[in-house]
């Protein structure tokens, strides 16, 4: 969860005030350290204490790539390093002019290039499509490098007031964000690099720059609110209209959590805020409401919300349509009598009358017979109900939802559902988008659910990933909630650390085949040892393997680290801790 703890604005200053100079942010393993660049000059970068920056991975060459400094120009050059060198992931080959921003990648350090000081009165403001294209860029890298991105959006009272913020926002930021317009009244802010630590002090800063100009400021963090442009966009935005003038909002501080018994349901897609306002209205009435929507959507929540909305006191009893036989069907919802039929020892009250003074909830409706169907339509109308083997009618006073994903439209119109019940069922309709359709409640929902299924398993809460939120979010999730709480489930179970893992997911999520079955029992060589001494332990032999496969990998890849996890699935920062266990890079490294 985020942390909407501002410090005071009048306070805050830019966090790069005073550091006119260009620089480097180192960041390897878990620290991050900055080396200022000087104003002309060469500064090599290696393993070697010879070296301006000294960078302790083992997998960097003795000198790796060189920095070139002229005229308040920055170059940059590989000096024939056995791993190479990118930049924003293109591999390096030349020199090459940097610009603020840009990533160079020596093995698993990452160096970031912080051009200097931008000046208030210098460019720096972007029109919208080259804003939209630099947080395109910065995505991508954050998602490449597994960095954080905050999306700032200013809303202001009018165009002017918007153009004469850009300034004082523009200072208010460092030179390695960018100022952008959005819309005629409306500015937007993309600042990577920032940590949990630092995004309130970032934020502070910006609602201080803005200070007595009317401003709403709202911001979204990758990957926490979203992985994707349009998503953390929309999400910024909802949070600076929400946001009291001369503060800042987060946007998950918008989502309403509403708790149903034992289930929470989160809510900050705008369909589904428009739905359950539909909700709300409609359960003070006694209008029946029929919930659409697909498998696994949530439609069942959707009728607990209707029951605890309404105004009855009764109990809220539940049927599964789909999951009775069709010849109980009538006994489950109206009762019988004793000796009704073959197996009625007793008299038994139904569905119905057990929810006398509540709401009875129809899930999956259109499963229902013909003749069952009649016979409901029949109950709706007299508001009566009839056991089965007796004779006189029964009043009984409930509230009725009914749910399916099926289209009754559709399905009447194919004879397969009475129009009539149909009509009389859906006095009001709600209908619920499927999870693909609400990428701004996923990552909440991912968190909500993860956190849960620790809860249950009794281990600490863990964090989720961003390139495990990125399969999450491309995954088409046809079970859609229900899906989705397996598979965080399973996720909770599987995680060994302290983060999930791409590889902690289910693999029908991350697009890999299921484990195939075990091959039939081959026969076993003779050739193995015979006697005690020829054993040794099987995790000594695993490992022995796995070096040399590792080795094997990295000659075929020409010593690129990437190229030889992806030719083992390895990932590649298990890969990396694993040549360093291994003490791989001792015979890649005699140059």
């Amino acid at each position: 969860m985020h942390d909407h703890t501002l410090p005071d604005p009048t306070q805050a200053t830019p966090r790069d005030a005073g550091a006119a100079a260009p620089a480097l942010v180192v960041i390897e393993d878990e620290s991050t350290w900055r080396f200022p660049l000087p104003p002309a000059g060469a500064v090599t970068i290696g393993r070697i204490a010879e070296c301006e920056v000294v960078l302790r991975d083992p997998s960097a060459s003795r000198k790796h790539a060189q920095l070139r400094l002229d005229d308040g120009r920055v170059f940059v050059a590989d000096l024939g390093s056995y791993n190479g060198t990118t930049v924003n992931g293109d591999p390096l080959t030349g020199e090459r002019e940097l610009r603020t921003g840009d990533v160079i990648q020596v093995c698993a350090t990452m160096l970031v290039f912080h051009g200097g000081e931008r000046k208030v009165d210098g460019p720096g403001t972007v029109d919208d499509a080259a804003l939209h294209q630099r947080l395109a860029l910065e995505l991508d890298r954050a998602a490449r490098y597994q960095r954080a991105v905050t999306i700032v959006a200013v809303r202001l009272p009018t165009a002017a007031a918007r153009d004469l913020a850009l300034a004082a926002l523009r200072a208010a930021v460092r030179s390695i964000d960018t100022v952008g317009t959005d819309g005629a009244t409306s500015a937007l802010a993309v600042l990577p690099e920032l940590t949990s630590d630092e995004r309130g002090p970032a934020l502070a800063a910006v609602v201080g720059a803005l200070r007595g100009r009317g401003a709403r400021v709202g911001w979204a963090a990758y990957p926490d609110d979203g992985v994707g442009a349009a998503t953390l966009l929309a999400a910024a935005r909802a949070a600076a209209a929400a946001a009291p003038p001369e503060q800042a909002a987060a946007a998950d501080a918008l989502a309403r959590r509403i708790t149903l018994g034992d289930a929470t349901v989160v809510i900050a897609e705008p369909a589904m805020v428009r739905a359950f306002a539909l909700i709300e209205r409609f359960a003070v009435s006694d209008l029946p409401v029929l919930i659409l929507g697909e498998t696994g959507v949530g439609k069942d929540s959707a009728a607990v919300a209707v029951h605890h909305g309404s105004r009855r006191t009764g109990p809220l009893r539940t049927i599964n349509c789909a999951a009775i036989a069709e010849g109980v069907v009538e006994s489950e919802l109206f009762g019988h009598e004793r000796g009704a039929f073959s197996g009625a020892i007793a008299t038994r009250i139904g569905l119905f009358e057990a929810a006398a003074g509540g709401t009875v909830f129809l899930d999956e409706v259109g499963e229902l017979s013909l003749a069952v169907q009649a016979k409901l339509l029949r109950v709706l109308d007299g508001k009566a109900i009839t056991r089965v083997g007796a004779i006189e009618a029964r009043p009984i006073d409930v509230r009725v939802v009914a749910a399916t994903n099926r289209d009754l439209r559709a399905e009447a119109a194919a004879g397969r559902f009475r129009e009539d019940l149909y009509y009389r069922l859906s006095g009001a309709t709600v209908t619920l988008p499927p999870l693909r359709d609400r990428p701004r409640e996923l990552p909440l929902l991912v968190r909500e659910l993860v956190a849960a299924a620790c809860a249950r398993l009794g281990r600490e809460p863990v964090e989720v990933a961003p390139a495990a939120m990125h399969a999450l979010a491309a995954y088409r999730w046809p079970g859609n909630i229900r899906e989705l709480k397996n598979a965080m489930d399973y996720a909770a179970a599987a995680v060994d650390g302290d983060a999930v893992e791409r590889w902690h997911l289910p693999p029908a999520v991350v697009g890999e085949p299921e484990a195939p079955a075990a091959a039939p029992p081959r026969q076993v060589s003779s050739a193995g040892p015979r006697t005690a001494d020829g054993f040794r332990p099987i995790a000594d032999e695993l490992r022995a393997l796995e070096r040399k496969r590792m080795l094997q990998a990295l000659r075929v890849a020409d010593g690129v680290q990437t190229r030889a996890a992806e030719l083992l699935h390895m990932p590649r920062r298990t890969f990396v801790a694993k040549m360093r266990e291994y003490a791989l890079h001792a015979e890649l490294d005699g140059r």
